[in-house]
């Protein structure tokens, strides 16, 4: 399947990036400069939602890979459910450091609302950023990314006012679909991106949700803490306890990651490593939103204070 025009925003990228766009045939518009009160996605998926010719829109992170027929799946799909339908790419790792973002990639499908028993009739908490397919007409109706201008999870934005007008938001994994490598660029990359927006994320979660991802979390960590005392304190009967409940935490997480990423087993047996990880990051992520009112991505500062928008 062939899309109608592929539409690349440039912004300020400093690699061979619009070239290449270029000579691939794609449509290449260098970003405008950054308006009063804009971050930068929602301000480059404007611009491009503007431009764009066709009846559809699809939106996609410059790090995603469509597997064969992806196109055409999400297409389809996205036909079946309209509205507003994203999908969250699975998680392809190539070197170590990357399967410590293994408990952020859980609590993010988790926390959407959208994989739970009750299906359709809950309704999910957002979007999922890295992709997302629309009408046009739709898009502008509800305001499209300008309602989102100020957001660091600007999905999330989109999604609440796709709900608020009544049109539904679908969440799906992409599986077999669509990919993404996320942080290649090192430990730092890695951190920087999760710290960038994780706690407003849980600001946004429901509160029955956010308190049943904080007791599962808070569960890991107590299960191996008193395993490590037990086994210390030679306390076997005990030891044998806590023992259980780790690997009914391996089996769990195991069947989570194997559907969203290829983490490997080992990522599941060691889950005491990201989850710990996932702990520091996330006092990071509330310390930079919520106290100093700044993230860094990529060597900008962002500003988290979110600009009020009118209705309007």
């Amino acid at each position: 399947m062939k899309p109608h025009e592929v539409i690349v925003i440039d912004d300020q990228s400093e690699d061979a990036t619009a070239e290449i766009a270029k000579n691939a045939g794609c449509v290449v518009i260098t970003s405008a400069d950054l308006p009063e009160g804009w971050t930068g996605k929602p301000w480059a998926c404007w611009q491009g939602a503007q431009r764009a010719a066709g009846d559809f829109l699809i939106f996609l992170d410059a790090d995603t890979f469509l597997e064969p027929e992806g196109l055409a799946k999400i297409v389809s799909t996205y036909l079946a459910k309209r509205g507003l339908l994203s999908v969250q790419p699975y998680h392809q790792m190539k070197k170590n450091y990357e399967r410590l973002s293994a408990i952020f990639n859980i609590i993010t499908m988790a926390g959407m609302n959208a994989f739970t028993p009750l299906g359709d009739r809950l309704k999910p908490m957002g979007a999922f950023g890295p992709c997302m397919i629309c009408s046009k007409e739709d898009y502008f109706t509800v305001g499209g990314h300008q309602k989102a201008q100020g957001e660091v999870l600007e999905s999330l934005a989109l999604g609440r006012e796709f709900i608020k007008a009544k049109k539904g938001v679908h969440c799906f994994g992409g599986k077999g679909t669509i990919s993404f490598r996320m942080y290649p660029n090192g430990l730092k990359s890695l951190i920087e991106g999760f710290s960038k927006g994780f706690g407003t994320g849980a600001k946004a979660m429901s509160l029955v949700t956010l308190l049943m991802v904080v007791g599962w979390v808070f569960g890991g960590v107590g299960v191996t803490r008193q395993l490590l005392q037990s086994f210390l304190l030679g306390e076997v009967i005990d030891f044998l306890r806590w023992f259980l409940l780790y690997i009914f935490y391996i089996l769990q997480i195991h069947w989570m990651l194997f559907r969203i990423g290829n983490f490997g087993f080992f990522t599941a047996l060691f889950f005491p490593i990201p989850l710990l990880f996932f702990v520091m990051v996330f006092i990071i992520s509330l310390l930079r939103i919520f106290l100093i009112g700044k993230v860094r991505w990529k060597g900008r500062e962002v500003k988290t204070g979110r600009k009020e928008t009118s209705d309007s």
